[in-house]
């Protein structure tokens, strides 16, 4: 090795910039949930479910806990659902499932939470769309109303702009702005403008009627990838309100996973970003769960969360006879995945841990090795036997038909000794 291999000073490590963000609280009983500041990036979802019926409503919002979720949003458009919002609190708390309930408003929001104040209490943060609550002079009216409403009970809001639908007369107000420049800006860029304006005006509005300003979470929702890169960037150096991420309509299966993770995680590397929702279709038969398994998988590969023990898996080749090592990964991720809720409680740091499982001798030993525990199977032209490593160490080699049970277990085993009481 040469004397000029290394530079004069190392490279520099590849880390996410840090957020600058007010912190807000989001609290059920004993549950508070930290956004901003330096509190984790938190993942939230939404169910599907018609919230009048409070069983159904309640068990999909449990599910979307237990994958996860530390905040589940519901629609409330109705005074039936209005009226519904107390008994599916009432039910999750009797499952012990403290997690945090948003209500989503639009154009009756006021209404419902002035007419309805026991579902004003059961919630435990509101989502308002300044561009659904109100024209003229009943805007401001309607909006402060769900304001005071929130500052009484001490409640978070998410600002939420959306460019479905955004807010006309600001819009309006700006494009004739726009036609009187010596060089109008692109429409899209007046877009922009309107989006982060309404944020900023309503939160602005909000802080003048009496909300805690740290009680002002903002969105601004777009369903393209570089929009929404322009728009969190400005809106970020304009305001030091959290912020929430999130394509709107993202799409479904691939194209919404992906275009989600393409934009989300620029901005989440640049120190932008306190809550995230990746908003997918769910495919027919897909599980409402699918979108917070996205959101974090988007946060842990950042390296910012850490929330199920990883396994890594080498993508197959000519060299693996079989589709041994694939079913062997499936099964335990799904597995690791299955035993989260309870491992959570029962063995503290759990989340952390590396499986590796690989389909040949190539990189097989290396990844194991770098895992906590790893398996390399026996590819095209090896010996019939999977060698086992735990922290680093061959610790055994299995062979005969049920490899894959004798991995599970050994996994098992070793969860249990290193983060079990006592260890």
């Amino acid at each position: 090795m040469s004397d000029n291999t290394f530079q004069a000073s190392p490279i520099a490590l590849a880390a996410p910039l840090p957020r600058r963000s007010r912190q807000a609280r989001v609290v059920w009983r004993n549950n508070v949930v930290t956004v901003g500041g330096d509190a984790p990036v938190r993942v939230q979802s939404m169910t599907n479910t018609d919230t009048v019926d409070a069983v159904e409503t309640a068990i999909q919002v449990r599910q979307l806990a237990q994958a996860g979720s530390e905040m589940v949003r519901i629609t409330v458009n109705t005074p039936e659902a209005a009226a519904a919002v107390p008994y599916i609190r009432e039910q999750l708390d009797r499952m012990g499932e403290y997690v945090p309930l948003v209500g989503d408003f639009h154009y009756n929001g006021h209404r419902l939470l002035t007419d309805y104040p026991v579902c004003a209490e059961a919630l435990s943060k509101y989502r308002i769309n300044p561009g659904n609550v109100g024209k003229g002079e009943k805007k401001d009216k309607q909006f402060g109303q769900m304001i005071e409403i929130a500052a009484k009970y001490d409640k978070a809001v998410r600002i939420g702009v959306n460019w479905g639908s955004l807010d006309q007369e600001i819009m309006a107000e700006l494009m004739d702005a726009n036609s009187r420049r010596a060089q109008p800006w692109e429409t899209r860029q007046v877009m922009y403008e309107a989006l982060i304006t309404s944020a900023i005006t309503s939160a602005e509005l909000a802080q003048s009627i009496g909300l805690n300003p740290d009680n002002i979470i903002l969105s601004c929702k777009v369903s393209g990838v570089q929009d929404l890169i322009a728009v969190y960037r400005e809106l970020a150096r304009r305001c030091d309100y959290a912020l929430h991420l999130g394509l709107t309509e993202a799409g479904m299966g691939t194209k919404g996973t992906v275009a989600s993770t393409a934009a989300l995680a620029v901005l989440l590397q640049e120190g932008i970003g306190d809550t995230i929702r990746v908003s997918l279709t769910p495919q027919p038969g897909e599980a409402r769960t699918q979108e917070v398994v996205v959101a974090s998988e988007i946060l842990q590969s950042l390296g910012l969360r850490v929330f199920v023990p990883s396994v890594t898996a080498c993508p197959g080749c000519g060299r693996t006879t079989s589709t041994t090592f694939q079913e062997l990964a499936k099964q335990i991720d799904d597995y690791l995945r299955g035993q989260m809720p309870v491992w959570r409680m029962k063995y503290p740091g759990v989340e952390a841990m590396k499986v590796a499982v690989m389909g040949c001798i190539v990189n097989g030993p290396g990844e194991s090795k770098h895992a906590d525990i790893g398996i390399s199977l026996p590819g095209n032209g090896e010996a019939p036997a999977a060698p086992v490593f735990i922290d680093g160490e061959k610790a055994m080699t299995l062979r005969g038909e049920g490899i894959a049970q004798e991995f599970q277990g050994i996994v098992e085993s070793y969860v249990q000794r290193r983060w079990g009481a006592g260890a």
